[in-house]
């Protein structure tokens, strides 16, 4: 065989087993290694932050989620609301993630927002000038489960006349959900709507 072949083939194997070695290495050992220690160490976050009731999933505390009536008749007075969602026909659909890219200089999006603040208004019996702006303008990604404290306890009075609670037990069980800011300076104060309604659920 002419050197010049010899050298090639040999260049062409060396090649094969570099492929094969970091085949294995980065395509079977590092993710089987990475999931391990995940299940292991982090096994609620690795598994998308589930929610469970009765053993039944029934979401994750990083998605938000509607709260209707059967057959998307309304939003159901029962439950703590979330802010609106531009994901989907129906809001909330993580497979269609996304804002309106409306600007407020849009007349569609101001009379969306005046039309969302008058029905919000009725829909707890409040001024509408008590409405915060979170419950009538949609995330960035439509996803967002979070609410401002605002927009909770803006709601507490419709749930506890509805669920026939006292409205103290279901202020405290805000109180008892709102969130601080991360590190104590980022972001701003906030209440998990779902995981809310799922403590909620328990009260009865």
């Amino acid at each position: 065989m002419p050197r010049s072949l010899t050298a090639l083939v040999r260049v062409h194997l060396t090649g094969l087993r570099l492929l094969l070695v970091f085949t294995v290495v980065c395509g079977l050992a590092y993710p089987l290694l990475i999931t391990g220690f995940s299940q292991v160490a982090l096994s609620r976050q690795a598994n998308g932050s589930q929610l469970r009731q009765n053993g039944q999933v029934v979401g994750s505390s990083l998605l938000g989620q509607t709260f209707n009536l059967p057959n998307q008749a309304g939003p159901d007075p029962k439950w703590f609301q979330p802010r609106p969602s531009a994901a989907g026909t129906n809001g909330y659909d993580p497979t269609a993630s996304g804002a309106s890219n409306l600007g407020p200089n849009d007349t569609g999006l101001t009379g969306t927002i005046r039309n969302r603040r008058a029905a919000i208004a009725a829909f707890d019996g409040v001024p509408g000038s008590q409405v915060p702006p979170d419950a009538v303008t949609a995330s960035g990604s439509g996803l967002d489960p979070q609410i401002s404290p605002a927009y909770a306890y803006e709601q507490v009075n419709r749930v506890a006349r509805v669920r026939r609670l006292d409205p103290n037990t279901v202020r405290q069980l805000v109180r008892d959900h709102v969130q601080g800011r991360i590190l104590g300076f980022l972001g701003e104060p906030r209440v998990n709507v779902v995981t809310l309604n799922l403590a909620l659920a328990r009260l009865g």
